[in-house]
């Protein structure tokens, strides 16, 4: 990894990217031994030239649904069976949002088992799936919460010697304002949050917010993201690591502008 550089000085192991929010190709310049590329439906998958050139210079690992079409390795496979060589997998269940019914009804556990038995190098998304996660062995890759630091410690006293990596939206900026546009209606939907938020129900999540709910977003943030300046951030990954974490995750919440230098 680049010392100079804006990923590095934050602590930031690898970038995540949202494919339906940013253009994967400009991935290319991000000075980051790892990239990773969240699923958001078949239609925003990179095609292969996109996913080879960022292989290119980086470790790619690509999100997918083992219960999708496609990519169900006990089922239609064939989107998998495509990709490029060099890329590695994160293996998820899936979120519903990207599944039909009948996706969302099949068995998890088969499918993860199924997968790293032809991609044994790819880490498993713990997200509702847990348990089913730990079991493989494979790299957890864990969403940050408020107790994410309390359970790898947890983990790590109890023997698990696994590696584990900690994914969070990461803002690099300390303005409570841009700090709320970028993450405040993603920390709101985390279901500890949306209880402590005042029960009126037209309450903004963003840089509108106010009064009580503005304590809580902003709280929140710092439970649920990685947020300050390159400083702060470093020293929230830091932690992360001395806590347990094998590999930080940063998904650039606003802009991927700011990782590029």
């Amino acid at each position: 990894m680049l010392t100079t550089s804006t990923v590095s000085r934050a602590g930031l192991d690898a970038i995540a990217l949202k494919p339906a929010e940013c253009d994967v190709e400009r991935a290319t310049a991000i000075p980051a031994d790892t990239i990773a590329i969240d699923y958001e439906g078949r239609e925003h998958v990179p095609d292969r030239d996109t996913i080879e050139a960022l292989a290119a210079d980086a470790r790619v690992l690509l999100t997918t649904p083992v219960r999708a079409d496609g990519f169900d390795p006990i089922g239609d496979n064939s989107l998998a069976t495509e990709l490029p060589p060099a890329v590695d997998r994160i293996l998820v269940a899936g979120h519903p949002a990207y599944l039909t019914d009948d996706e969302r009804s099949r068995a998890v556990a088969p499918r993860l088992g199924a997968a790293l038995e032809s991609a044994p190098e790819s880490w498993v998304g713990t997200e509702s799936v847990e348990r089913i996660a730990m079991a493989t062995g494979a790299t957890q890759y864990d969403l940050l919460s408020r107790s994410t630091e309390r359970e790898l410690r947890a983990l790590r006293a109890a023997g698990f010697d696994g590696d584990i990596a900690v994914y969070a939206p990461t803002v690099l900026s300390d303005d409570e304002d841009v700090i709320l546009d970028a993450v405040g209606d993603y920390v709101s939907r985390r279901r500890p949050v949306a209880s402590a938020l005042p029960e009126s129900g037209d309450e903004q999540t963003d840089s509108r917010a106010t009064g009580r709910a503005r304590e809580v977003l902003l709280a929140a943030a710092n439970d649920y993201a990685l947020v300050g300046t390159e400083t702060d951030v470093r020293e929230q990954t830091d932690a992360l690591r001395e806590a347990g974490g094998t590999t930080v995750v940063g998904y650039p919440a606003r802009d991927i502008e700011p990782f590029l230098e």
